[in-house]
């Protein structure tokens, strides 16, 4: 039975199961209390002694902070309070205890975001909502930031999907597009998301204004190419966040490139490559030979220059390492020293002496310095050992494939994705004809021993799998990989299972032909290094011809989406893509597009999901980015294998032969 009892007849029980409480959520409970007045009953039993009072068995939070409020002055110390009186029967009244501290749920955190936002949009503060509901302003401010979560996220916090600290580590940038791709990202890997590794990802989607790439482009020029700046005015550069790397990375390579063609100029160097990053690693430079030069040797004068700024230097370090100096010294000192610094350094590093004869075979690479600089690193090479006279006659560096750059408007890592696709496709069709991998297997082991060692073959041919350019990089739906996993699980793995090399040698060779030629196509095809279509350092002629030879059709195997594509390109390269589609018209229907509706637009057209004439359809379902067609031999763009131009081909290439590669007539789209 509900009945109302006075504050001060009410005594805390023994028997409440609560023994622990936090300080923090009784502040938030007075809180409400105060604002709202007691909005449940406690729960009590008569006392014997003292008569008239009633010991609260369940509500004990509650009645405490009836009690403060009491004691505070904000209540009355007979202030009337609902209870329900129960009947002493031991055991029944701590199991009731029990049951009503047991059974409570605590609200879902996308509840609580949506009910803040819900009084905000109602006309109240955030300071007001703190107050009556006993938490931080901070508290307030971080749950009405989730509520502006990309949907997708906010229905996975919602769905309890991920946790709250991987809602708020989703949500430490509000850049609504990019926690939604870091989501996709996340929703493809092994394991649950950590909130490091999401905010890890969150920042890495990003760059910092301090990085040497936006240095070296520079803030205006970023902005006038449309790239987008999440600044807080509060903090320094280094908070500050650019958010269009495709932008900034297209921008940085056209300022490499332009310094790189001036210094090849200025030096009469055979070629100047430059790179992005501070140091150059191993894969830039296989297949290229170092060239050891000296560093010409300092005149007296500028060794004395040397001696002078020495002394300088050590004065200044002794102001830092004396505790008696100001902060302003210290300061002072610091930038003292990285002046003196970048003076010794332009007069010590001095390129290396070389010989006019030398200067036309050789080359160097234009490395990015921490300061966002453009900076010839000192390591110079030789596409192949510099001699006098070459073994053929030959001058060092002909027949080499110099790589130009890549493909304006595309990324590295987008270029070196669409790399490895384009790589899997061709390998499904090598895979798939035994006798085609039989002959390239005989060529390459005999070309390469008759001195061709510096053209690019595309393969590794010791049917080690090459290395990746993008470490991780999985399409677990995409239909090559489905195709090649299939082919994989049908190789006759009976002679494995030998302990000993020659009893498993004599175990394959005991294999019916068919599976030993399975197994030729799956070892060729598992050498086939990434590569792309076009010009630049991922592409390879070579594999042009193969996807020619084997009448490969990319676009039966490979869609642009959003995901794989279009989300990852600048504005200008999807209005190229309408264009190529369907003229002007069709790109200038969409010129005022925002970029994420935009990429799903020319997803749908891709996929031939519009309302357009049957020619224009079939167009947009053939069209690829040139980094994944197989270009033609004679250089003709439209003689470019990839779009289902010969239906005759197309069959043939796709009849289901044992150990063959299927028939890919729907074929997922790569992830």
């Amino acid at each position: 039975m509900i009945q109302t009892i006075p504050l001060n007849k009410l005594i805390p029980s023994m028997r409440n199961v609560r023994r622990r409480s936090d300080e923090a959520a009784d502040a938030q409970l007075r809180a409400d209390i105060e604002a709202r007045g007691l909005l449940q009953n406690l729960i009590v039993t008569a006392n014997k002694k003292p008569r008239g009072t009633f010991a609260v068995e369940a509500g004990g939070r509650r009645h405490a902070a009836l009690k403060a409020l009491a004691d505070a002055g904000m209540l009355a110390a007979d202030v009337a309070v609902p209870c329900l009186v129960l009947d002493d029967l031991g055991s029944a009244v701590s199991e009731a205890s029990l049951a009503e501290n047991f059974q409570k749920l605590a609200l879902n955190p996308a509840d609580e975001c949506l009910a803040f936002q819900h009084f905000i949009e109602q006309g109240s503060d955030v300071e007001g909502i703190a107050r009556r509901f006993g938490v931080t302003v901070r508290f307030v401010e971080g749950r009405l930031r989730l509520a502006s979560l990309a949907p997708v996220v906010f229905q996975a916090l919602a769905d309890g999907e991920i946790t709250l600290d991987v809602a708020k580590a989703y949500g430490s940038t509000p850049d609504r597009e990019r926690q939604a791709h870091v989501f996709d990202q996340m929703s493809r890997g092994y394991g649950g998301a950590h909130p490091d590794s999401v905010r890890r990802m969150m920042t890495q989607a990003t760059v910092s204004a301090s990085d040497a790439r936006a240095r070296l482009v520079g803030e205006d020029a970023y902005l006038a190419a449309g790239g987008r700046i999440d600044r807080d005015l509060f903090a320094d550069d280094a908070s500050t966040r650019w958010l269009d790397i495709a932008i900034l990375e297209r921008l940085a390579n056209e300022r490499m490139e332009e310094a790189a063609e001036a210094l090849a100029a200025e030096t009469g160097f055979a070629w100047v490559r430059p790179t992005l990053d501070r140091y150059v690693d191993w894969q830039q430079t296989e297949g290229l030979t170092r060239v050891e030069l000296e560093a010409a040797e300092l005149s007296d004068d500028e060794q004395r220059q040397v001696a002078e700024l020495e002394a300088q230097a050590a004065d200044q370090v002794g102001v830092l390492e004396d505790e008696a100096s100001s902060e302003e010294d210290r300061a002072a000192a610091e930038a003292k020293l990285e002046a003196l610094d970048k003076a010794l350094e332009a007069i010590t590093d001095k390129p290396p002496v070389l010989g006019d004869d030398l200067r036309p075979t050789i080359g160097a690479f234009l490395v990015l310095g921490p300061d966002g600089q453009p900076k010839l690193h000192q390591t110079l090479y030789a596409d192949c050992p510099v001699s006098s006279d070459s073994e053929d006659g030959e001058t060092p560096g002909d027949g080499v494939d110099t790589p130009s750059p890549r493909t304006i408007g595309l990324s590295q890592r987008l270029t070196d994705e669409l790399a490895i696709q384009r790589r899997d496709i061709l390998a499904v069709h090598v895979a798939a004809e035994p006798d085609f991998a039989l002959d390239l297997t005989i060529f390459l082991m005999v070309d390469r021993l008759s001195g061709h060692r510096t053209d690019r073959y595309g393969s590794t041919l010791s049917a080690r799998p090459p290395q990746e350019p993008v470490i991780g990089f999985r399409t677990p739906g995409a239909a090559a990989t489905i195709a090649r996993a299939e082919a994989e699980e049908r190789l006759d793995r009976s002679w494995a299972g030998h302990d000993q090399v020659e009893a498993r040698f004599d175990a394959f060779r005991a294999l019916d032909p068919e599976q030993r030629a399975a197994w030729l196509g799956h070892a060729v095809a598992a050498s086939l290094e990434a590569s792309v279509g076009g010009t630049g350092a991922s592409a390879c002629r070579f594999h042009d011809h193969l996807g020619h030879v084997l009448g490969v059709d990319v676009a039966a195997w490979w869609r642009p989406t959003a995901t794989n594509f279009f989300d990852k390109v600048t504005k200008p390269v999807m209005f190229e893509a309408l264009d190529q589609i369907d003229g002007p018209a069709l790109a200038a229907r969409y010129g005022a597009a925002k970029k994420a509706d935009l990429a799903a637009t020319c997803e749908r057209i891709c996929a031939g999901d519009f309302i357009g004439e049957v020619g224009t359809k079939e167009v947009a379902r053939a069209w690829l980015p040139a980094a994944m067609r197989f270009a033609s031999p004679t250089g003709d763009p439209d003689a470019a294998t990839g779009a289902a131009t010969d239906p005759e081909i197309v069959d043939a290439a796709c009849v289901e032969e044992p150990g063959g590669i299927g028939n890919p007539a729907a074929p997922r789209a790569a992830a």
